[in-house]
């Protein structure tokens, strides 16, 4: 007993030893310059905005939470979830003794029976702090597949609403193309009428048709383009490819002032920034654990039995040291790999910030290209209606060709395609601005959290902060 008490005591000098500590993040980690040269920042940022507020379009909304809870990568994502936990069942477990029953029974002499009813426990005593290390890796892993699971579904809002709005973009130029083509195919009536007047000649009128040709082409190229959108559309929501209801795309509006945040924020909203500091925090209990490895294991053991009658007890009690000796190279070399994979995941952590920093100013030059070209499409799309006009007017007085008129139509047409274009890309772009942010989290669909021991542990620190 007295060779316990010393081995004990032995452990307690470890107590300072890094086995022992809880993870804090690495000081060279920093958000500085993380948006580049954008210089505003604000207290609040877009992500704050609930995406049931966030997007306004009915349809929009019923087939995000369609998409929420019928999804394939999100119900994948929850059985993550579920795996988490009850490997941090098993790892608390640790700390229980084991217990081990086995009777048995046998024939004696004069045809009586003999029987034993022993029964075996065995405690491991984490001096070394292995099991500890072990329970806060699998706490970290719940925490990690969790955010996982948040950052499966802020991309799935995004990939939802940018597929919802590329349905409407699609529908618009569609519209347009089509009330284009039926004006083609009048201007080839016109041209052709034209022609037996003496007002112009066959080259025109092929020139015409090729260009009423070349419209109805790119109708089927639209049409089979929305085709592959609504079944892009069905995959996201977890259904059978169907005709989707849907608005327009000139009743959505997303003209509001970008509010970004500070860089520091990215820590505590975007899921997968949280999730790459929670696989680093696995990674330094990991490096506890190879470390612990490398000092002596002591494992208490007992036994009870009777035989015959239950006055017969037998009783037995081992203490066991066990030192790594023949395997303790292999331990220190898991140590040192250990130590890499920390290390890799601190450099993992740091890409995951300077990725995040970079879509939000990417997503941010977006919003602004497609809003700074607004004005100037709308100026260039009047210009061109107005030298439709003019050219029409011209060619009554003879002072222009009917070609003329046809350029300038298919001006009018190119540049609406590309209203239409710009339009989805300005909301294309607050979409992105507002998933690099960490918008789109919905900590509903977690019913298990409050289960959670770190959700539990966190709310007794808060109340105790508020005393």
């Amino acid at each position: 007993m007295k060779k316990i008490l010393l081995i004990l005591s032995i452990a307690t000098l470890f107590t300072s030893c890094s086995i022992y500590k809880k993870y804090s993040r690495p000081e060279e980690i920093s958000t500085d310059k993380l948006y580049g040269n954008i210089e505003k920042q604000d207290t609040t940022t877009m992500a704050d905005i609930s995406w049931r507020d966030f997007f306004v379009d009915k349809h929009l909304r019923d087939y995000i939470e369609q998409g929420l809870k019928d999804n394939i990568d999100m119900r994948l994502a929850a059985e993550r979830v579920s795996q988490a936990e009850l490997a941090l069942q098993t790892a608390r477990l640790a700390f229980i003794p084991s217990f081990g029953f086995e009777p048995q029974i046998g024939a004696g002499t004069h045809s009586s029976f003999a029987y034993t009813l022993p029964i075996k426990a065995s405690w491991e005593i984490d001096i070394m702090a292995r099991n500890i290390n072990a329970k806060r890796r699998a706490e970290a892993s719940l925490e990690y597949n969790k955010l996982y699971r948040r950052s499966v579904q802020t991309a799935l809002i995004a990939a939802i609403a940018n597929n919802y709005y590329t349905l409407l973009m699609l529908d618009a130029q569609l519209r347009i193309s089509r009330s284009t083509s039926a004006s083609w195919k009048e201007n080839v009536r016109t041209m052709k009428a034209m022609k037996e007047a003496g007002m112009t000649n066959a080259a025109s009128i092929s020139q015409t048709e090729a260009n009423s040709c070349s419209i109805d082409a790119s109708l089927h190229d639209l049409e089979y383009k929305l085709v592959q959108a609504q079944n892009a559309f069905a995959l996201l929501l977890g259904v059978t490819p169907q005709e989707f209801p849907r608005g327009e795309l000139n009743g959505v509006d997303y003209k509001g002032e970008l509010f970004i945040g500070v860089p520091a924020q990215l820590l505590s909203r975007r899921p997968d920034v949280q999730q790459a500091e929670y696989n680093l925090k696995m990674a330094f209990y990991n490096t506890n654990i190879a470390h612990a490895a490398l000092y002596p294991s002591l494992t208490i053991s007992g036994d009870a039995a009777f035989k015959g009658s239950p006055a017969a007890w037998a009783f037995s009690f081992l203490a066991k040291l066990v030192q790594p000796i023949f395997n303790a190279g292999r331990n220190r070399a898991n140590y040192k790999i250990a130590q890499s994979q920390q290390r890799e995941a601190v450099i993992n952590f740091e890409h995951t910030l300077l990725e995040a920093g970079s879509e939000v100013n990417t997503a941010l030059a977006q919003c602004r290209s497609a809003r700074s070209k607004t004005d100037l499409r709308i100026r260039q799309i009047e210009n061109l209606e107005n030298a439709v006009y003019s050219t029409r007017q011209l060619m009554s007085h003879s002072e222009a060709t009917y070609l003329e008129v046809l350029t300038a139509q298919q001006s009018l047409l190119s540049a609406r395609l590309l209203q239409v274009s710009d339009r989805f890309e300005g909301i294309q772009g607050v979409i992105n601005l507002y998933r690099a942010l960490g918008g789109g989290v919905d900590t509903s669909i977690e019913p298990e959290t409050e289960k959670n021991p770190i959700f539990k542990r966190n709310k007794k620190r808060n109340r105790k902060a508020e005393k």
